[in-house]
């Protein structure tokens, strides 16, 4: 009689105990994480075959909720890619916020025919507000306490990208930015940190946002990448004290829409000549060729390069493997595509908080996602960048008490 068999034996003969069916369940899910990862690896775990393609490295914790109560699961890590069980549904509560959404805008009278026909299509055209008050608390407590969790060690890297979505506000119809930052730690890790809307982008909407994360324990920040948002650039030198990588994609579209259309293409491969250099002194050089050539056919072109050099270049201060990653904001992209799709689905939110709720889960359901994947650095690049500068802490309790912004 094999191993397993013995084991479920034992699990059946407990008779009525209250965790039968929790042990079960946990004694299956365990068999069936470890049938999948041995195809993805191509060997048991501990054989030696030369049909392995892929190493085991270690487990990640991970509650599941079920029907019979909370299960805690190890789940299996691989040196190469990343493994997550189908059976703990990772877009679960997104999808569960896109209904509550949804529900609330029905339940308010002012969903758009496309909201109403949804509502109808899940069978919730008797839906209360009572009902729906209660899945929007439940969505609502899990995303609260996501965004507004501890954040610990050191982040040397924060992407902040803004979305803008559409919202009723005092009756009106207003667009709404959504603001959503990543970071990377120290140990190769990708997390969203945070998610915050607001009508303003000024400095002291930027202050308000970075000043949230530090009271959370952000710290180590040495490069904040962004587009070129008003007001951001003074917000991160005051609460982090960190330079500003302005997004080069958002800066080269920027230019580009000032170029005759057909000078475009040549700009184009005019301004890829820079970021081909192999260091940031033969890039400010090819800059300045390259600006004083398009200041010879359009004075604004080589104006706006003048004034733009450092900010779109800061990135080549930081180890080269790095690069292609935080010259501009395209890691952020893959979310903000998300954050559309689904709202696109609701079309105008019923309030803030219903953004935010949306918004929220997708980011708590993405961070759980990269907490499974490879690194987004590897150590060594990231050993190298801590011997470039140390990490200065932000002073951020000594200002909150004599700013009054």
């Amino acid at each position: 009689m094999t191993d397993e068999r013995m084991a479920l034996l034992e699990l059946v003969e407990k008779g009525a105990d209250a965790d039968l069916v929790r042990e079960l369940l946990a004694f299956a899910t365990e068999r069936l994480m470890a049938a999948e990862v041995d195809q993805l690896t191509g060997a048991a775990c501990g054989a030696r075959t030369l049909d392995r393609i892929n190493h085991r490295n270690g487990y990640r914790e991970r509650g599941w909720e079920t029907r019979v109560g909370r299960i805690e699961r190890a789940i299996p890590k691989l040196r190469k890619g990343s493994y997550f069980p189908a059976f703990l549904e990772p877009r679960r509560t997104a999808e569960k916020a896109l209904t509550a959404v949804i529900q609330e805008a029905y339940v308010h009278g002012i969903s758009t025919r496309s909201v109403d026909d949804l509502v109808k299509a899940m069978g919730g055209t008797g839906v209360s507000k009572s009902q729906v008050s209660r899945l929007c608390e439940d969505i609502d407590e899990r995303v609260q306490a996501f965004l507004s969790r501890p954040i610990e060690g050191h982040w040397p890297y924060l992407w902040i990208d803004a979305t803008y979505l559409k919202s009723r506000q005092g009756g009106r119809i207003v667009s709404l930015a959504v603001i959503v930052a990543i970071g990377v730690n120290t140990d190769g890790r990708r997390e969203v940190l945070g998610v915050a809307t607001g009508a303003s982008e000024a400095e002291v909407f930027w202050t308000g946002f970075l000043r949230s994360l530090a009271d959370r324990g952000l710290r180590g920040v040495k490069l904040v990448i962004a587009d070129d948002h008003k007001g951001l650039r003074a917000a991160a030198r005051r609460v982090f004290s960190a330079g500003l990588q302005r997004c080069r994609v958002h800066w080269a579209r920027n230019l580009l829409g000032h170029a005759a259309p057909k000078q475009r293409a040549a700009v184009a491969a005019m301004i890829r000549t820079i970021f081909a250099q192999d260091t940031k002194a033969e890039a400010f050089a090819q800059w300045d060729k390259v600006a004083d050539a398009l200041r010879d056919r359009h004075d604004k072109l080589g104006a706006l390069m003048d004034a733009s050099r450092e900010d779109v270049l800061t990135y080549m201060d930081y180890p080269k493997e790095h690069w292609a990653q935080i010259a501009s904001t395209n890691p952020l992209e893959r979310v903000n595509k998300e954050i559309k799709r689904r709202a696109d689905v609701v079309g105008i939110f019923p309030n803030e908080e219903a953004v935010i709720r949306l918004v929220g889960a997708l980011m708590l359901e993405q961070s759980d996602e990269w907490a499974v994947s490879r690194r987004y650095f590897s150590l060594e690049s990231l050993a190298r960048l801590a011997d470039t500068d140390s990490p200065q802490l932000p002073a951020v309790a000594a200002e909150a008490s004599s700013d009054p912004s």
